[in-house]
């Protein structure tokens, strides 16, 4: 379990577990988060948000990892963009480890 800073102060956290990130590579969820810009703000956490909600109403909605990820993760009260960016860069770090 890993705890990635979710605002700039340090004051609020959340936790990521290896499930979690295997998730969102299975899913291919951090795929195209980044804007061509590199920036991640509120749309780029909405717009994930749709594409896990697409996910959640079609046959991968039975997927008790992809609803742990969303509970746990996603839709986390403390996950704002900045959050968003931490979570990233944790994939991008845990994804170059196992490839």
């Amino acid at each position: 379990m890993t705890k990635i800073q979710a605002n700039p102060s340090g004051t609020r956290t959340i936790e990521v577990s290896d499930d979690h990130l295997q998730t969102l590579d299975k899913y291919q969820l951090m795929r195209d988060v980044q804007e061509s810009h590199g920036y991640v703000d509120e749309e780029t956490l909405n717009k994930l948000k749709l594409n896990i909600r697409a996910l959640l109403e079609s046959e991968a909605g039975a997927d008790k990892a992809l609803l742990d990820l969303c509970l746990d993760v996603i839709y986390n009260p403390n996950m704002k963009a900045f959050g968003l960016q931490q979570l990233f860069q944790l994939f991008v770090e845990w994804k170059s480890r196992i490839d």
